[in-house]
């Protein structure tokens, strides 16, 4: 696992700290320990650790593990497109 799944696993762990780390990776939307509040409590988290501005609009979309995950590395990705 790279340095920047393993902070992602941190930030996860951080909000839902009742979650196994072996579950963290299948957390979603979908399951009983996600809602509204722990959605935006998390991407303030992400957005702390990874020096983000999480679109609002994009929000919604972010109702995953995987979809986070996509999302930092995808910033990432710009971020060093940026800097070249």
């Amino acid at each position: 696992m790279s340095e920047r799944e393993n902070r992602l696993v941190r930030c996860f762990t951080s909000v839902f700290p009742w979650v196994a780390a072996e579950e963290i990776r299948n957390l979603s939307a979908e399951s009983g320990d996600w809602d509204s509040l722990s959605a935006v409590t998390l991407s303030a988290v992400v957005q702390e650790e990874f020096g983000l501005d999480i679109d609002p609009h994009v929000l919604p979309t972010l109702d995953s593990y995987e979809s986070f995950r996509a999302y930092v590395c995808q910033a990432r990705l710009k971020d060093e497109e940026l800097l070249g």
